[in-house]
């Protein structure tokens, strides 16, 4: 049941679709952040299937919630469900169960249970009454349960990793991501909007592939415009998202906030020891949880170096919204119309659009891996650092693809407004690196230097022998 709607989401939407016609009872646990779209995917594919929703209210009490609930069954069974308000979640459950049973639906019964960590406030009994509908009831029956929030590190120990009545009991998990690149174009196409590349890309760095941000983005808009309407006017929907974005998600979110702020500071990211020393969080085990909800949650992204250990991994900011707003909204809101246009221009715009466009690459791997002609070949990808001395010269590389095939790629990534031309000094300094990175390295391969830029290259007298491979932008909007 294709559901033409839906932007991209194959693959989660065929999830969706087979648990219907499966023999039997499924629960789905959807995960995501905020504004990613898991209520928009549920009710796309099962919009004419829904027997039963409800949302939980943020910062509700338990009764309130409670009543929420009964409200909605009497919204679904449209007044022919005789109900008063349930008393505890216990009873909440069993009455959903009853209302069910005198449906007589032909087909699987539906029921979408939304921002799962909102309904089960503290000590409400919630978990203990839907694993009491589950195991009592559900799991003998012909339904769908989807149990959906964002806040991703709550649901994955509360509900994924339950240790009680919902041990085991998901039987299909969703992860929800941002849009790719790709995706973002479709539904710029969607809309009728009228975007090259480099417009969705310029977008993309700064809000990311959200879909609900990229809901604001206007027709007969450049990128420049478009930023400046959504991020830095008062009316604009990004305005004010970064105050309500992580305490939204973290009970406490003044640790994980001060992570973002460390992160947004050192663009090839930081180790563990590192973010301890510049946020003064404990060694112990709070930070490796606040560290671990935000990669769960989309963030953060963990790399480990080339040839470093896991202690070296590196935490680096990869949400385009967050270190959008840290390197230039914060600053910047109240400086009046067009202040993008003017901050486009400084070097601060070049520095920080090289690290987006960077993280573009990363979360582009697959694509990248498909240009290069190896998606069947196993691969590993990540940063090269190594710090300089007195006695040597130290090098970095933005990107290494460390590949089964006895060959490494390493990646030059440039953001830049037009084809790259590379002159003798810079030639000269892209021979070093790939001297001292083969010097160095301990595993004996073929190293190829790739090139990935905006436009592609220039080709000259410098380029000649130097660059084995090219990749442009189009490469990343592949599907």
């Amino acid at each position: 049941m294709p559901n033409q709607t839906l932007i991209g989401r194959s693959e989660e939407r065929d999830i969706l679709e087979k648990a219907l016609l499966s023999n039997r009872a499924e629960m789905i646990s959807i995960i995501g952040r905020r504004r990613v779209g898991k209520t928009f995917l549920v009710k796309s594919v099962y919009q004419q299937t829904l027997d039963f929703e409800i949302t939980g209210i943020q910062d509700a009490s338990r009764k309130e919630q409670l009543r929420n609930f009964g409200l909605q069954i009497t919204k679904y069974s449209q007044g022919s469900f005789p109900i008063t308000e349930p008393k505890d979640w216990l009873e909440a459950f069993y009455l959903l169960s009853k209302f069910l049973e005198q449906k007589q639906k032909p087909g699987k019964f539906v029921v979408f249970l939304d921002e799962l960590p909102w309904l089960a406030t503290h000590k409400s009994g919630f978990l203990k009454g839907l694993s009491w509908f589950w195991n009592s009831w559900a799991v003998n029956e012909n339904i769908v349960v989807i149990v959906c929030g964002s806040a991703a590190s709550w649901m994955i120990k509360n509900v994924v990793h339950h240790k009680g009545g919902l041990h085991n009991r998901i039987t299909k998990r969703i992860y929800l991501k941002s849009f790719t690149l790709h995706e973002t174009e479709l539904k710029k196409k969607k809309k009728n909007i009228n975007l090259d590349r480099y417009q969705i890309l310029q977008l993309y760095m700064a809000m990311g592939g959200v879909p609900h941000y990229l809901e604001e983005v206007e027709a007969g808009k450049s990128a420049i415009q478009n930023i400046n309407a959504i991020c830095f006017s008062e009316n604009g929907v990004l305005w004010d998202e970064f105050s309500k974005l992580y305490t939204s998600l973290f009970e406490n979110a003044t640790a994980h906030i001060s992570v973002i702020r460390a992160l947004a500071n050192k663009q090839k990211g930081l180790t563990r020891q590192e973010i301890v020393q510049q946020t003064k969080l404990p060694e112990g085990g709070g930070t490796s949880t606040v560290l671990e909800e935000l990669i769960h949650s989309g963030f953060v992204s963990l790399y480990l170096p080339f040839g470093k250990k896991k202690k070296d991994s590196l935490y680096r900011l990869t949400d385009e919204y967050s270190l959008f707003y840290l390197h230039f909204m914060e600053q910047n809101r109240q400086t009046g119309p067009n202040i993008w246009q003017q901050l486009s221009q400084t070097q601060s715009y070049i520095s920080w659009a090289g690290y987006a466009f960077e993280n573009s690459c990363f979360k582009h791997l697959w694509q990248i891996r498909k240009a290069l002609g190896i998606t069947g070949v196993y691969a590993n990808a990540s940063s090269y650092l190594k710090k300089g001395s007195t006695e040597e010269d130290g090098v970095q590389i933005d990107l290494l693809i460390d590949r089964n095939d006895h060959v490494i790629n390493l990646c030059e990534i440039k953001f830049y407004n037009s084809e790259l031309s590379i002159d003798k000094a810079t030639a000269l300094d892209y021979r070093n690196k790939i001297g001292i990175f083969k010097q160095r390295k301990k595993k004996k391969k073929q190293v190829f230097f790739t090139l990935i830029s905006t436009f592609g290259l220039k080709q000259n007298q410098h380029s000649l022998g130097l660059v084995d491979f090219v990749l442009d932008m189009d490469d990343l909007f592949e599907g």
